[in-house]
């Protein structure tokens, strides 16, 4: 597990770089196209996928990835162990520049998944886990060499902080969400809310930064996979509003429904 750990993060990384190669090229339009969905994909969306896909084909464990070939579910189905990506979650945020965009890799056993690295290329934080072992965030140093710090990710909510903190979509807000938050709310004295992109979201749960996370808006399994493995990894947990279950992952419908990270 260690082994795909690090060729997962090392494929991240990568991408990472591909990404910003477009993003800080100011001679760029990005080629934005328009999918079958009618979301936009760019030529760092392309590359990236490239790039992670020359990693991972190396394991031969099969990959579902957004920008991928997605196979029927008839094929899939059989699949045990296979790996989750989205190239460049939050493509709306890396066109507006706001450098609140990802790269997610989760590795995904029996429809839960157990390993999970999201890379933030605009700031060069790298989020990583296993289920059952831990996770890390890796951050620039305030030093002037080029060692990142390494920290383990807390099991523990953080206590006496105060306010409890929502983190909300940058770009997907909806009147679900705010009816949540005015439940909590209700239920607390301090509420502050926090907005981001991508799974950017997930991350500020996993390290305790946030309390929750309302997802109440559509979202893809690569969307959520590898924060939800970063998360489980910390402690925290991913589950359907409507059942309080877990999500499962590789399902004939590959949209997730409505979830809470806590």
């Amino acid at each position: 597990m260690n082994e795909l750990l690090e060729i997962a993060k090392q494929a991240a990384l990568e991408a990472g770089a591909e990404i910003m190669k477009i993003y800080t090229d100011p001679s760029q339009d990005f080629g934005i196209e328009k999918k079958a969905d009618n979301s936009p994909i760019t030529l760092a969306d392309k590359n990236a996928h490239l790039c992670i896909m020359r990693y991972l084909g190396e394991t031969g464990i099969p990959v579902l990835s957004e920008e991928g070939l997605h196979l029927p579910y008839e094929e899939r189905k059989e699949w045990k162990r296979m790996w989750v990506v989205d190239p460049l979650d939050g493509t709306k945020e890396f066109i507006k520049k706001n450098g609140e965009f990802t790269v997610n890799i989760a590795l995904v056993e029996d429809g839960a998944p157990v390993l999970g690295v999201i890379y933030i290329p605009a700031t060069d934080v790298l989020y990583y886990g296993i289920v059952g072992e831990g996770a890390w965030k890796e951050a620039p140093s305030n030093s002037p060499s080029m060692w990142k710090t390494k920290e383990n990710l807390p099991k523990e909510r953080e206590v006496g902080r105060g306010s409890f903190v929502v983190v909300a979509s940058r770009s997907h807000m909806t009147m679900e969400t705010e009816l949540y938050i005015e439940e909590v709310r209700r239920r607390h004295a301090q509420v502050e809310l926090m907005s981001s992109g991508s799974s950017i979201k997930i991350c500020l749960v996993a390290e305790g930064t946030a309390d929750a996370y309302p997802r109440f808006a559509p979202t893809m399994e690569w969307d959520t996979a590898a924060g939800d493995a970063v998360a489980r990894a910390a402690g925290r947990h991913v589950v359907n509003v409507q059942t309080g279950l877990p999500l499962v992952y590789n399902k004939e419908d590959l949209h997730n429904p409505w979830f809470l990270v806590e």
